[in-house]
């Protein structure tokens, strides 16, 4: 019987070499054992994890690539900013601009009216003094007949132009009654010539009656007919509203 070559105090004794290949079995053994126990994603999920934990790391030209992303996106709306503020500048100004051309032209046109009204006044006016000028220019040119119907009919343009009531034949009339047209006449008898202040002229004025309703423009010579005529169609407005209303003495 052959003998045993493991028997102890017979063992060989295992070579360097030996020892190396018997622990790669074994590790290659324990790996398999691993292997089979684990799932079949096992390694997938493994990897994943281990790629999720790992912290990323770029490089220095992925960084500046990345700052530039950025600083390009800051600019753009910096950009954007900055064209909305113009725009709504230019806006603001653009409404300003209309509202102060609207507000120059209703200026415009105010003081073209309020020129136009002023001159439209000056025109009035000036065509008022015109016809004023005309009319005195007439009265001062215009000729009377030096008789009762002259006289009577220049009384009456003075009266109009003083506002005095009466009419011619108010005048003729009493002037008949009175003194029968003699501008001389004198009133000698009744109670005023008594009293020292007697009647004279056309229609029978006393002194004192004739110089406190002597209308100006006129002779303050009580014997004038003009002014005689005028000074009594202003006392019978003032006591009887007009001449045309005495029928007797007055």
């Amino acid at each position: 019987m052959p003998k045993n070559p493991f028997t102890r105090g017979h063992r060989r004794e295992l070579s360097k070499r030996h020892k190396i290949a018997v622990a790669g079995v074994a590790t290659l053994g324990a790996a398999a054992v691993v292997f089979s126990a684990v799932p079949g994603n096992a390694e997938t999920t493994t990897s994943e994890a281990t790629v999720s934990s790992a912290p990323v790391k770029y490089s220095s030209e992925q960084l500046k690539s990345r700052q530039a992303d950025v600083s390009e996106q800051l600019a753009a709306k910096a950009l954007q900013s900055k064209a909305a503020a113009e725009a709504k500048a230019a806006k603001a100004h653009a409404e300003a601009k209309a509202k102060a051309k609207a507000a120059a032209a209703a200026k415009k046109r105010a003081a073209h009216a309020a020129a136009k009204k002023a001159a439209q006044a000056r025109k009035a006016k000036a065509a008022s003094r015109a016809a004023h000028r005309a009319k005195l220019k007439a009265a001062v040119h215009k000729s009377y007949a030096n008789n009762l119907d002259g006289w009577i009919k220049e009384s009456l343009d003075i009266m109009k132009a003083k506002g005095i009531p009466g009419s011619y034949n108010g005048l003729h009339r009493n002037i008949l009654r009175e003194s029968s047209g003699n501008p001389n006449a004198i009133n000698n008898w009744d109670i005023n010539a008594i009293n020292g202040i007697p009647s004279k002229g056309l229609l029978q004025v006393i002194p004192p009656t004739f110089r406190a309703y002597h209308v100006a423009g006129t002779s303050w010579n009580i014997y004038d007919p003009v002014a005689n005529i005028t000074a009594a169609a202003n006392y019978a407005a003032d006591k009887y509203g007009s001449m045309d209303n005495v029928n007797s003495a007055y």
